[in-house]
């Protein structure tokens, strides 16, 4: 069930300006000294910030709050003594996004509160603390047994044959954070909503047969999800506007054999928002309403997509449906730290044919699965929201605060922050 706690709003917006991320080169034309403002104003006390700016900071993180078993990352939280979760708690005070998801947040609505009171709420360095009075979560399909033999090992259960891969219901799940408010009442959830039941679907096909897209067998087909974890449309209202806060999380596109069947999925998770903010009629939600975003909406899509334009083991063309979609602008975040960390690894990042400015996922650089370091993570507005500026919390080592990111094993995640200032009409 969806979470959300109403309380002060009194928590500072601190930021130092040794994080500041570089603007992207899309947005050259606003530069760095705009972007310098930006930081200025941001950390300003909070007071009567809602009604200060029609910039709204809209922010993606895969913080890593996954834990082993059930009930561990409550147990984690319940105490401020968590290094990692202090690191992940940091790095969203120094960011300070307006609307967070966080993906691999375990499903545990008792856990959300224990982040929010333990670590958000508490200082860490010359950060200040941030108070997110508005929170959605929701289940994931991480771990929800099928019943089926979806990798087809002539076994049945464990994490590869639920409908998102996971040891336990509701690991890796998704979480929002918000300081506007969530118009509850028209959250769409997409958890339950069947793979084949999108027209066209991109489906797995076993290479020992003649017959195509025939991985799974028609009674498994008639089960399966097509989200791995789930889709959310949670309804921001900004002043007098609501924006549409399309998130997930797809399955990386990796972890299968000459069928594809993660790379296939991979592809209509992201497909699932392009169709979606084109006003397509065949999804249905968990309550049983058909239909896209209706016209006009404005909207951004934010999630570990698990996908680059250029480079890793996607299905050629998987993010190309939202980067090129005629109603989605790519605000082409960038960071300073990305491209000395696809210089000092080498490996797989030396065949890269992307810009590594670009990239936001520190990956293995080595051996037959290392796809070296990735844009995998997305803040993408909708083109009815001009964007101010764009981001990647990705420090360069020679900044005090790479630390935060650090290099393997990570202090925080192997993913970076990403966040996106959008002008929001009042």
């Amino acid at each position: 069930m969806p979470l959300t706690r109403i309380a002060s709003l009194g928590a500072a917006l601190g930021l130092s300006l040794a994080t500041a991320a570089i603007s992207a080169p899309a947005l050259a034309d606003h530069g760095r000294s705009d972007l310098h403002e930006t930081l200025a104003e941001r950390s300003a006390p909070d007071r009567g910030w809602v009604q200060r700016s029609s910039s709204v900071r809209f922010a993606t993180f895969n913080a890593s709050l996954n834990r082993a078993a059930k009930g561990e990352l409550a147990a984690d939280l319940s105490t401020p003594d968590d290094a990692q979760a202090a690191t992940v708690a940091e790095i969203i005070q120094r960011t300070r996004p307006d609307v967070l998801l966080i993906n691999e947040f375990d499903y545990d609505p008792a856990a959300v509160d224990l982040f929010r009171d333990n670590y958000l709420a508490v200082a860490h360095g010359d950060a200040a603390p941030i108070d997110y009075p508005y929170a959605f979560i929701a289940p994931s399909n991480t771990g929800v047994a099928t019943g089926h033999d979806l990798d087809n090992d002539g076994t049945v259960g464990g994490g590869n044959d639920a409908h998102g891969f996971g040891e336990f219901e509701g690991q890796y799940g998704m979480l929002v954070l918000s300081r506007y408010p969530i118009v509850e009442d028209e959250v769409r959830t997409f958890q339950k909503f069947r793979w084949i039941d999108m027209p066209g679907a991109m489906l797995p096909d076993d290479p020992a047969t003649a017959e195509p897209a025939d991985w799974y067998a028609p009674e498994e087909l008639a089960d399966l999800r097509l989200s791995s974890k789930s889709h959310w449309d949670v309804p921001i209202r900004t002043g007098r506007r609501t924006v549409h806060f399309l998130v997930s999380h797809p399955t990386p596109p990796s972890f299968d054999g000459a069928e594809d069947r993660n790379g296939t999925r991979n592809h209509d998770e992201i497909r699932f928002w392009a169709d979606y903010v084109s006003g397509a009629r065949y999804m249905y939600d968990d309550e049983g309403r058909r239909g896209g975003l209706r016209r006009g909406a404005p909207f951004v899509i934010a999630g570990d997509l698990n996908s680059d334009p250029l480079d890793g083991d996607s299905v050629p063309g998987a993010t190309d449906q939202l980067l090129d979609h005629p109603r989605i602008r790519d605000p082409r975040p960038t960071s300073t730290g990305a491209v000395e960390a696809s210089a000092l690894q080498g490996g797989a990042n030396a065949e890269h044919t992307g810009d590594p400015a670009y990239d936001t996922a520190d990956f293995a650089d080595t051996g037959a699965s290392g796809p070296g370091n990735l844009r995998a993570d997305y803040v993408l507005p909708s083109r009815s929201l001009p964007v101010r500026s764009a981001g990647v919390f990705w420090p360069s080592s020679d900044d005090p605060l790479s630390r935060l990111t650090g290099v393997y094993p990570f202090p925080s995640s192997d993913h970076r922050s990403v966040w996106v200032d959008v002008r929001v009409p009042r």
